[in-house]
């Protein structure tokens, strides 16, 4: 290995710690998802991703042991660290994976609202309630994380001042969800892989 790597100024401090905060950034990213995954019960998936992420992190842990005089790779490797925490909250945030509930609580009737979000195939169940300021209408439902905009889209279209709350679901059974069509028989099995408890 020694061998291979070229003992250079060039190498050592633009090269090595170029690679170092990438493999961060790879690892702490593949590491972000990880605990998110665990935290929604996907059990096989994130040993998966732990054993990715341990493998990389040796690596760059590796490259730092050998050049222990090379300050620039020890900030290559915070600088990664910190980057890496970022991408892999916007990864997630875009594979948008997972459930929510959604409560929403209307101080007036609004009838629109309700066969609107039927229309669209939403899961409903509706409540009647008491607030501070007398009787209100509760909404509940349980969509996938990648529906909440169209959600809150119709109930701001018709009930700007509704007031609504979201939060995860860590595992739900039964219900009613809207069919999602898979994009490909490869997401067909990406899917029943993250689904897996």
């Amino acid at each position: 290995m020694d061998m291979l790597i070229p003992d250079t100024p060039l190498f050592t401090w633009v090269i090595l710690p170029l690679l170092i905060f990438l493999a961060r950034i790879l690892d702490q990213s593949i590491g972000t998802l990880r605990l998110i995954f665990i935290s929604k019960g996907m059990k096989y998936l994130a040993p998966l991703l732990g054993f990715f992420e341990v493998i990389i992190w040796l690596l760059a842990i590796g490259q730092i042991m050998q050049h222990l005089d090379n300050w620039l790779s020890y900030i290559a490797y915070g600088a990664g660290f910190a980057m890496g925490n970022y991408i892999g909250i916007k990864l997630e945030e875009r594979l948008s994976i997972g459930t929510v509930i959604i409560r929403v609580i209307l101080s007036k009737e609004s009838p629109e609202l309700i066969a609107s979000l039927k229309e669209q195939n939403f899961g409903l169940t509706l409540v009647d309630g008491e607030g501070a300021k007398g009787k209100v209408k509760l909404i509940f439902s349980i969509i996938r994380r990648k529906e909440i905009e169209g959600f809150v889209e119709t109930v701001h279209k018709y009930n700007p001042s509704a007031f609504y709350t979201i939060e995860e679901v860590k595992s739900s059974s039964e219900g009613v969800f809207r069919r999602l069509k898979p994009k490909s028989a490869m997401g067909g099995f990406a899917a029943r892989l993250m689904k897996s408890k």
